[in-house]
């Protein structure tokens, strides 16, 4: 039997699409995936304490707030697959989508395999994980571990400019940490920074080593030129080095922007083909934010069911309840 939408990937993205899909009696399959991509349920999964998620006043942990959306996808009959897809196939419908150990056709194909922040790996990086380090200042800045203190943020580019101002809402000095001689952002949001009185640059300088006890107390600094060894007292270290969309499965397939993001056609989750639609940051380069995608994930699992609809693709017996 050929499925009426399959979702691939979980997180705040795939887990809302199906959702939508399971109110709108798709009987939507969703594969979660097992290691690809990180653990199932999406960068959250690695997230303590989540304060900027609606409905949520005192703050949730991250891998609940994923459990409590997975059981409700289920609640409204997902039907849930803990296993990776390895091979996917646009060219012809019904789509093929291809596992370790399973293999089905789809007539609508929901993707949200996310995006995994990129990391330095260093010495007691995973030790000081959301105890001290993280890799996005917007969700995690305002923790009170942060308030006062002394953090660093590591990068050159916009994004690390544009967190580097955000996080002197809460600590008292931000150290910005640039490999280079230079900055790699744009003229005006080099200005800011530079002009900035609690922002300090360190030019030509990589952390090497984070130290600390229960939290991180400070930084093994290295000049990249002299290979001179420092050490920065700080609370907080956040990577701003990118992001890397978990988009290999999809290469050749649909349409991939320049940064390897799956391409979507302006207020929609469209993508190159139709019947594909994308959600969550597998497609979003900008905000990467759960509760954005969670949004995206509605939007594609309304626009899929409107398709299907209307190419009169669902299985009979439930057609009626979608029209």
């Amino acid at each position: 039997m050929v499925e009426n939408l399959v979702i691939i990937g979980s997180g705040p993205a795939g887990y809302t699409a199906a959702i939508y899909a399971g109110r709108a009696h798709l009987q939507p399959l969703v594969f979660e995936g097992f290691q690809a991509g990180g653990v199932p349920g999406g960068q959250l999964m690695t997230t303590t304490e989540v304060e900027n998620f609606p409905g949520f006043p005192d703050g949730v942990q991250g891998p609940e707030l994923m459990h409590r959306t997975r059981l409700q996808a289920q609640r409204w009959g997902a039907r849930l697959v803990g296993e990776d897809i390895t091979s996917v196939d646009f060219s012809k419908r019904p789509f093929s989508i291809t596992g370790d150990d399973i293999q089905v056709e789809a007539h609508a194909v929901i993707l949200a395999t996310g995006a995994t922040a990129r990391r330095l790996h260093l010495p007691g990086e995973e030790e000081f994980w959301n105890n001290g380090i993280s890799a996005c200042a917007i969700c995690d800045g305002a923790n009170p571990l942060f308030a006062g203190a002394e953090v660093a943020v590591v990068g050159g580019g916009d994004t690390a400019c544009e967190e580097a101002q955000f996080l002197t809402k809460y600590a008292r000095t931000v150290h910005l940490l640039v490999r280079r001689d230079q900055l790699r952002a744009s003229k005006a949001m080099q200005e800011r920074v530079l002009s900035h009185p609690n922002i300090r640059i360190h030019w030509q300088t990589q952390p090497i080593a984070a130290q600390g006890d229960s939290v991180l107390k400070s930084l093994q600094l290295q000049n990249t030129q002299t290979q001179e060894v420092t050490q920065l007292a700080v609370g907080g270290l956040f990577y701003a080095i990118g992001h890397q969309p978990n988009t290999g499965l999809f290469q050749g397939q649909v349409h991939l922007d320049e940064q390897g993001y799956v391409e979507t056609w302006g207020k929609s989750t469209a993508t190159s083909v139709e019947g594909v639609w994308a959600a969550g940051d597998v497609q979003d380069r900008r905000y990467r934010q759960a509760v954005t995608a969670a949004g995206t994930g509605c939007m594609a699992a309304l626009e899929a069911e409107h398709w299907l609809s209307w190419n009169a693709l669902v299985q009979p017996q439930i057609l009626s309840t979608v029209l």
